[in-house]
């Protein structure tokens, strides 16, 4: 502390002088001379600009994480459109890991230096290295990457070549079947990519279909629902190429039971109330007197007749 102050003390001793001495006019031309040469050697000294804060160590750290966050950056920012940052960008986010985790766990060689961690992480509001890797961490997380990846994630798992592989297929069939006529797209060269393509198509749809179930059945997070951004990106241009630029659908296999069993729930109100009108009979009322009543009533005309 004394090394910081006393400096700064000397500088401000300076700069009084220096101002003092301007004040006082020509007269007081050695001490101003003598205010400029003290204010010159300690600014030549680096201080209070340049403060030895860090050891050579920390600051080579600093430095590397520095050259590593740019450098992944700059690879998110190349293959934002279309996206690529999985397939490309692996190899950095798992470097500038590497290089924060060094800095979090570095500690410097001279007894009274302060860890490297302390100063470069937390010695300030702002936390600047912190902040940076959080954001390339949600980043990375919010892209789920980690189910395109192998687990070490030194590559792409062999799930995502294989649709990586089929997407090149089909955009290349788009292409050939197109014949090149980038500018005038007849419906003939529609239809021919509809016919052509449509069994490459089908896989990767498929491909994508099975994949979207797998993870859903292992993941339990939100973000573990979802493929990852390269994947469901390449999906989502594939998809509006097929059915919106090209106007070609994907014939349903199921088609045949789906109308089946509508027809039959369409049907089954009908079948109801028809049977219920068949197996149900008008009968008649029939008044049933009792036993005592036709009695009475016999015994009534019996005597109207002899009387």
């Amino acid at each position: 502390l004394c090394r910081v102050l006393l400096p700064a003390l000397a500088l401000t001793l300076a700069l009084a002088l220096f101002g003092f001495a301007a004040a006082a006019g020509p007269r007081q031309t050695p001490a101003l001379e003598l205010a400029q040469e003290l204010a010159e050697e300690l600014w030549s000294a680096g201080l209070p600009g340049d403060l030895p804060e860090l050891e050579p160590e920390c600051r080579s750290l600093l430095a590397a994480f520095a050259e590593g966050s740019a450098a992944l950056t700059g690879c998110l920012g190349r293959r934002a459109r279309p996206v690529r940052l999985c397939q490309g960008c692996h190899g950095h986010y798992r470097r500038l890991l590497a290089q924060y985790g060094s800095i979090a766990s570095a500690v410097g060689n001279s007894s009274e230096s302060h860890n490297c961690a302390k100063s470069i992480l937390t010695s300030d509001r702002l936390q600047i290295v912190v902040t940076l890797s959080e954001f390339f961490n949600e980043t990375w997380e919010a892209a789920n990457c980690a189910n395109c990846l192998k687990n070490n994630s030194e590559g792409l798992s062999n799930s995502t070549e294989e649709f990586l592989d089929l997407f090149n297929k089909s955009l290349t069939c788009f292409e050939h079947n197109l014949q090149g006529q980038a500018i005038d797209l007849s419906p003939s060269n529609y239809t021919e990519v509809c016919k052509n393509c449509n069994e490459t198509y089908k896989k990767l749809n498929d491909l994508y279909t099975h994949l979207q179930r797998i993870n859903r059945q292992g993941g339990e997070s939100a973000h573990s629902a979802h493929l990852c951004i390269d994947v469901e990106d390449a999906m989502n241009i594939t998809r509006k190429l097929w059915s919106r630029t090209f106007n070609c659908s994907l014939p349903c296999s199921d088609t045949v039971p789906v109308i089946a069993v509508s027809s039959f729930i369409l049907f089954l109100p009908i079948v109801f109330y028809l049977s219920s009108f068949l197996h149900s009979k008008q009968k008649k009322r029939i008044l049933i007197l009792p036993k005592r009543i036709q009695s009475n009533a016999n015994l009534v005309n019996i005597q109207e007749k002899y009387s």
